[in-house]
Formats: structure tokens, C-alpha cells, sequence
């Protein structure tokens, strides 16, 4: 059996003899307009070379954070498989391939997204994707009129920062009303953090219980202002990656948000590391979000046992304990 076409290996067909140089100035550009006060209505992704620039510049990064979110989200609805999906935002399409990296098969899906360039370059992209053969890439303003049609899972990555506060709460919920599991992701940032929650509030107001990355559905813990919820997923790079963003090493760590919900029940996580773990001489710190609504940090030594072994292998974002078959 052949192993399944990554969307690195798709990027490589794609950015094939894109000079390094013309997509690292379109980077440029785009980055500004993302930073400016670009109308959410106005195409950003004006063509396809700004497309294939912003695929070299964010696809792997959000397919990395999108499927570490659909990882722990998937943990927590073991026995629960999407049989459609809707992608709002899509653009080139990196949370379908990271659906279909963490619940592999074929299921209806829709992408939406107002730039026409970026939905021509994910159909391209797709179509080595067998899972994605029969997807459709749909146009659609993002804005407070958006419908939705029924589904079992929307995705949302990287698209509430750049809409307005009444877009932002008529998507999600949008997405409430038509699906039975809604994943969104932000940057993780502290404004990102805000948008999250923002989100998590509306979706258990309309019925949905949290799955990840929190191990309960009642208030965050966190202070706002003085600290934010965020993980981070490791990303490889490629030798084009590597000369767009203008870094040297062989990875980066994409830092991000995320809220996992669903309308049927769900198995959260006892506790989740919410800090990378600091190991010291015969110990380690664990910084824990609980179930019981609190932040704590836990130290656990060598007396421990297994658990000690357990947390030297703990990564950030991680589920704590570990399940006993780990």
C-alpha cells in the first residue's frame, strides 16, 4: 500500500521552479496587506503567484496547527469519525488535508473562500490528493451573510483576525448552526487568544460542549491581560520554505489557538499541559489547565515511577496523565 501524498510533497510540484526571490517579495507584500487595514472583502491573493508565495509562506504552518487541533479534538470523540466537512476560508485548502491526516478516507467536502486564485491553487494542489478528488472549491464573501449547509464538522484556521467583530460573531455562529463539531484556529497570540475565547463562549451558549483544548466547558482560568492560552506544533521546512521566510534552520514552531466543541458528548482531557514542560535534575514542572477550573503547576520526581517517564516524554499541549496504554 502506498503511503498517502503529504501537502509538502504537493507544495514541491507546485513551487517548482518559483524563483526564491520573486516569491520572498510577494511574501513581503503580503505580509504587510495581513498587517494592514486590508477591506476583508478585497481579495488579498490577487493571482496565482500570490498564491503559490503564500502557500510557500503559510500552508505547512497551518496544516501543522490545524492537525494538532484535530488531534486532540479527535482524542477526546474517540469512537467519532466526520463523514462531511466545510472549510470556511480554505484558501489553499491545509485543514482539509489535515482532516484527512487525522481521519484518513473520502467524505464530502466544501471549501469557501472569497479569492478565486487561492481555491484555483488548492483544486491544483488536490487533485494529488485522492481523498480530495471529489471536493468542491466554492466562492464566498466571509462576512455576516455567510449560510452554511448542514455538516458533520466546519473548520475555521487563521480566518477571524482578519474580520470585523459582527463577521466574526455571525461566523461562528453560522458554524454552530450547521455542523455537529466546529474547530477554529488562531495565532497564538494574545489577541488571538481573545478571539478564541470570544468563540468558545458563543458555541457553549448555543449548545456545544468543549473537547480540547480545555477539560471543561465553564469559564477559562486565565486572567486576560496577563497571560493567554496558546501551543505550538513543530513545522519542517523546506529548502524554498527556507529561503521565503529567510531562515536557516530546518523547522520553525508555528504558535497557536485553538478551540475544539461538539454537540454530542465528549471526553475532555483530565488536565493539559499549557506550558512546555521544564525538566530539571530528577523532576519536572508541569504547568496544568484542570478540570476543576484552575491553573496549577504539579512537579513530578523520580518516586513517581512510570508517571516521572511519562512527563519527561510530555509535550506542550499534551493531555495529562497520559491514557494507561501510553
Amino acid at each position: 500500500m502506498n503511503d498517502p501524498v503529504s501537502p509538502a510533497d504537493a507544495l514541491h510540484e507546485l513551487l517548482d521552479g518559483l524563483p526564491a526571490r520573486q516569491a520572498g517579495l510577494a511574501v513581503d507584500r503580503l505580509i504587510a496587506n495581513y498587517r494592514g487595514a486590508t477591506p476583508t472583502d478585497t481579495p488579498i491573493l490577487r493571482d496565482r503567484a500570490d498564491v503559490a508565495a503564500y502557500a510557500a509562506y503559510r500552508m505547512p504552518a497551518t496544516f501543522e496547527a490545524v492537525r494538532s487541533a484535530l488531534e486532540a479534538f479527535a482524542d477526546a470523540v474517540p469512537d467519532w469519525t466526520p463523514g462531511s466537512h466545510v472549510d470556511v476560508g480554505g484558501g489553499t485548502g491545509a485543514a482539509t488535508w489535515a482532516v484527512g491526516a487525522t481521519w484518513p478516507g473520502r467524505r464530502p467536502v466544501t471549501v469557501l473562500d472569497w479569492s478565486e486564485p487561492a481555491l484555483a491553487v488548492g483544486r491544483e494542489l488536490a487533485a494529488s490528493n485522492p481523498a480530495l478528488e471529489q471536493a468542491r472549491w466554492q466562492r464566498a464573501r466571509i462576512a455576516s451573510a455567510l449560510t452554511l449547509e448542514p455538516t458533520d464538522l466546519v473548520t475555521v484556521s487563521y480566518v477571524l483576525n482578519e474580520l470585523p467583530a459582527a463577521d466574526r460573531t455571525a461566523l461562528v455562529d453560522a458554524a454552530a448552526a450547521a455542523a455537529q463539531a466546529v474547530v477554529i484556529v488562531e495565532p497564538g497570540t494574545p489577541d488571538g487568544y481573545g478571539r478564541i475565547i470570544e468563540a468558545r463562549d458563543r458555541l457553549i451558549a448555543a449548545g456545544f460542549r468543549v473537547a480540547a483544548p480545555c477539560p471543561h466547558s465553564a469559564a477559562c482560568p486565565i486572567v486576560p491581560g496577563e497571560d493567554w492560552c496558546h501551543f505550538s506544533a513543530r513545522v519542517s521546512r523546506s529548502s524554498l520554505h527556507r529561503q521565503v521566510k529567510g531562515g536557516s534552520l530546518p523547522y520553525e514552531d508555528e504558535k497557536f489557538g485553538y478551540v475544539a466543541a461538539a454537540r454530542f458528548p465528549v471526553g475532555p482531557a483530565p488536565s493539559r499541559v499549557v506550558r512546555r514542560p521544564q525538566i530539571r535534575k530528577g523532576q519536572v514542572l508541569l504547568d496544568l489547565c484542570e478540570a476543576e477550573e484552575r491553573l496549577t503547576r504539579t512537579t513530578v520526581s523520580k518516586r513517581h515511577g512510570d508517571l516521572y517517564k511519562a512527563a519527561r516524554d510530555a509535550d506542550w499541549g499534551d493531555a495529562w496523565p497520559p491514557p494507561p496504554s501510553s
